[in-house]
């Protein structure tokens, strides 16, 4: 019996999500089990463990869902890599941090999609949904970090901006071969931040402020679903109109 009557049914589609078990991955992973979807919950952690920036690992993973479904419908792109000096203040990162943070989140998810592109094309249709941010689209607004500890990292800025990009490539790229490249931009997402920075952020929204992780999976199973099929190259921002 299908679990949704609005389009949103995934009708056994098998969705690889990178990140998982993440702030956001693991609510993905909820949500498309939930609405008929199989989900396979991939990090670093837990009992799908992969690398996403090891071809190795990847192409691993790839091999063991193809092996065990006999499909992958669609990767969700949704690993946040980063190493212990990430966050810092603009004049404070170092140019080996930069790099290898850079290097770890879109290598990453270039290196998922490159590998998951080749196993779609193969198959004959596939779908790849690319997390960015609403800070890969407008200038960070640095007024609101203001007094709260919390600063913008510039990496973010740099890897967000690109993911965008390199979906609509990708898109472009695989043009007729049935693969679907989209990107989901979130506003920010709650996750025990400051009060000061909260209420600071909520001025700029128009409604409700910052997000629950929840409120971007309706998006994200829009775009799995068939629904979206013909929606590519695109990204859709869910920020409670912040970019406005």
């Amino acid at each position: 019996m299908k679990s949704d009557r609005n389009g949103l049914d995934l009708d056994n589609k098998v969705v690889v999500v990178t990140g998982g078990a993440g702030l956001l991955g693991k609510s993905f992973v909820e949500a498309i089990s939930a609405h008929n979807g199989i989900a396979v919950a991939a990090d670093l952690v837990g009992p799908n463990k992969v690398d996403i920036t090891s071809l190795q690992s990847i192409e691993k993973l790839i091999k063991w869902a193809a092996k065990k479904y006999g499909k992958i419908d669609a990767l969700v792109n949704c690993a946040y890599p980063r190493n212990k000096n990430y966050g810092r203040k603009f004049e404070n990162v170092t140019f080996k941090d930069f790099c290898e943070n850079v290097n770890a989140h879109l290598g990453g998810y270039f290196l998922a999609s490159q590998r998951f592109a080749l196993f779609f094309k193969k198959q004959g249709i596939g779908n790849v949904i690319n997390i960015a941010s609403v800070y890969g689209v407008i200038a960070p607004r640095f007024e609101i970090y203001s007094g709260t500890g919390l600063t913008m990292p510039v990496e973010y800025a740099a890897i967000k901006s690109a993911i965008i990009h390199l979906t609509k490539y990708m898109a472009k790229y695989y043009r007729g071969a049935n693969i679907r490249f989209n990107a989901l931009s979130p506003g920010g997402i709650y996750d025990g931040q400051p009060e000061r920075f909260v209420k600071a952020y909520k001025k700029l929204a128009l409604t409700k402020g910052m997000l629950d992780r929840k409120d971007l999976n309706g998006t994200l199973l829009y775009l799995l679903s068939d629904t979206s099929k013909y929606l590519n190259g695109q990204n859709i921002i869910v920020d409670d109109g912040f970019t406005l």
